[in-house]
């Protein structure tokens, strides 16, 4: 059966349209004006116990534009970098660039002074608005950009005075008081005694929103070029598929613990959340579970965005099962695989099913999603409406159902290309097809099977072996909390596994997990190395990071 095909019927099973649904809005700041409009008292953002409103982030947000037109002088395109964890400043700044045309380019708080100055530069980045956390390091980077302002913001910056002046006592009184030394900087706080008036911008759809920096499909950070189009039309693919919930998806209260910087946060809290006037509770901080279960345990919340890495930490928490969960209708999962027996482990305690997507900068971000009442364990769904995939093989040629190969997609999300690149861009767009980097196969019911990264793939004496295959396949062991594996040059076979383990029970041996292995998987897939570990290299996003472990192999 041809891949396309499948998948029609799939989306015609499950009432979804085959076409691109028409955008929400014209722009951006179109999309969020017209929630305004419709529910300006509804809560729009909670964070560090407050809550604003949608009118209240609005006025905000009106503030800060007031200040970047008429004291730093910015106009439409000008670059702004937000380097923020998940704070409410984040929505009101970029809110603020959106009325002024400004071109939004989302920082990882946690980026070296290398990554910085690269993603600055490469982007022409005029401003700077960060937390006061991480000053040092961006003024170490700052002699070595362009950066004209840089705005300094502190967490509790927002809260009410009495609130405000309370949290410095504290934070003082516990050393977490961040003392910034003496340079040109700009204090959040000012910005928001300039006035509401400004001149607004009305975007075009091919005006670029974000430059996105990813390490991308062919491998150094590059910024993927983002337009008004690209953003609205996923948001809008994205909305075709949550309206497939049984009953209406209203005004929902959302946890929200993924980082804005990352596409998926961004387009989710800031577009199609507000687009159904939904309420967003931001988690700055997802690695401090008890502080992430204390901040959500008041509310009943209808959906929870996140990912494997923090589903199992919040699982392994004695006081998570103590949430309410009685509301909650969707849980979304993407970034990283996710494992099944984690899944089924989250519905255990949750009563919700885990519905999987899968996505990528470079497609603003989603490209298919396990819609509601379909969901379809092991698998990232089927694409969102008004996407095109094609799977092929080495040789480039397309491949039918069950066929493995690379995945390509073509539709409305996929970005402009990469900025200043054009040969990384030819490489990554033929023919108007977007190649992944991704290894699938499509199944007779239209539902996308990751098998894992091209780059990750190990080849042990000619079979292709893939990580992702091995890791689920190793989770199910009751005593393995995580795992990663990774291949090994090997003078015979090329290429040997070697699975890097986190074990809930320190008497689990090497022996132990090697026999599990051989009766669980095809010889030439056994692990040849097994490393204990009592915790993995992850990302800030929370994906366990092969590349370090590779490195970290050849070096030993």
């Amino acid at each position: 059966m041809l891949i396309t095909q499948a998948v029609i019927e799939a989306q015609q099973r499950m009432g979804l349209p085959s076409e691109q649904p028409s955008l929400p809005a014209q722009s951006l700041i179109g999309l969020w004006l017209d929630s305004v409009s419709e529910c300006k008292e509804q809560p729009a953002f909670s964070c560090l116990g407050q809550t604003l409103s949608y009118g209240e982030v609005d006025q905000l947000s009106r503030r800060v534009a007031c200040y970047f037109q008429k004291q730093l002088k910015l106009t439409a395109g000008d670059r702004i970098a937000i380097q923020l964890p998940n704070l409410i400043q984040y929505p009101v700044v970029a809110l603020a660039a959106w009325r002024l045309g400004l071109v939004v380019v989302n920082t990882n708080p946690m980026y070296s002074v290398r990554e910085l100055v690269h993603q600055f530069n490469d982007a022409n980045v005029k401003v700077v608005v960060v937390l006061d956390q991480f000053y040092d390091t961006l003024s170490k980077a700052l002699p070595s950009t362009n950066i004209e302002h840089v705005i300094v913001t502190r967490a509790i910056d927002l809260l009410p005075p009495s609130k405000r002046l309370l949290g410095s006592i504290l934070m003082r009184l516990t050393g977490r008081w961040k003392k910034i030394r003496s340079g040109k900087w700009i204090p959040f706080l000012d910005t928001l005694a300039a006035g509401i008036t400004f001149r607004g911008h009305l975007p075009e759809p091919d005006d670029i929103c974000a430059l996105q920096y990813t390490g991308g499909t062919t491998g150094a950070s590059k910024g993927a070029i983002l337009t008004q189009q690209t953003v609205l039309a996923n948001i809008a693919q994205s909305l075709a598929v949550l309206s497939n919930v049984k009953g209406s998806l209203e005004q929902p209260v959302m946890v929200a613990p993924l980082p804005l910087y990352h596409i998926y946060a961004y387009s989710l809290c800031l577009g199609i959340i507000p687009a159904i006037q939904g309420h967003s509770i931001l988690i700055p901080d997802p690695r401090d579970i008890s502080g992430f279960i204390k901040s959500i345990k008041n509310y009943k919340f209808d959906v929870f965005c996140g990912l494997n890495s923090l589903f199992v930490a919040l699982l392994k928490h004695p006081k998570f099962k103590s949430l309410n969960f009685s509301q909650l209708r969707i849980t979304l999962s993407g970034g990283m695989a996710l494992m099944e027996s984690v899944a089924r482990d989250w519905q255990a305690a949750t009563g919700c099913v885990v519905s999987e997507g899968y996505g990528m900068t470079e497609a603003s971000p989603v490209v298919s999603m396990n819609p509601p009442r379909f969901q379809k364990l092991g698998t990232v769904g089927v694409p969102v409406p008004g996407t095109e995939i094609k799977v092929i093989d080495q040789d480039g040629v397309e491949q039918e159902v069950g066929g493995v190969g690379e995945l390509c997609i073509r539709g409305g999300q996929v970005m402009k290309g990469y900025w200043q690149c054009p040969e990384k861009t030819e490489e990554a767009i033929v023919d108007g097809w977007l190649h992944t980097g991704d290894v699938v196969f499509v199944d007779d019911e239209g539902y996308i099977k990751i098998v894992d990264r091209l780059k990750d793939m190990i080849v042990v004496s000619g079979f292709n072996v893939y990580p992702n295959e091995l890791e689920q396949t190793l989770t199910v062991h009751p005593e393995v909390l995580q795992c990663a594996a990774i291949g090994i040059p090997d003078t015979k076979a090329g290429e040997v596994v070697k699975i890097f383990v986190v074990r809930s029970n320190p008497e689990l041996s090497e022996k132990q997990v090697i026999d599990f292995c051989k009766q669980n998987m095809a010889g030439y897939k056994v692990p040849k190395f097994i490393e204990f570990r009592d915790e993995l290299p992850m990302s800030n996003v929370g994906k366990v990071l092969r590349k370090d472990l590779k490195l970290e192999s050849a070096s030993n």
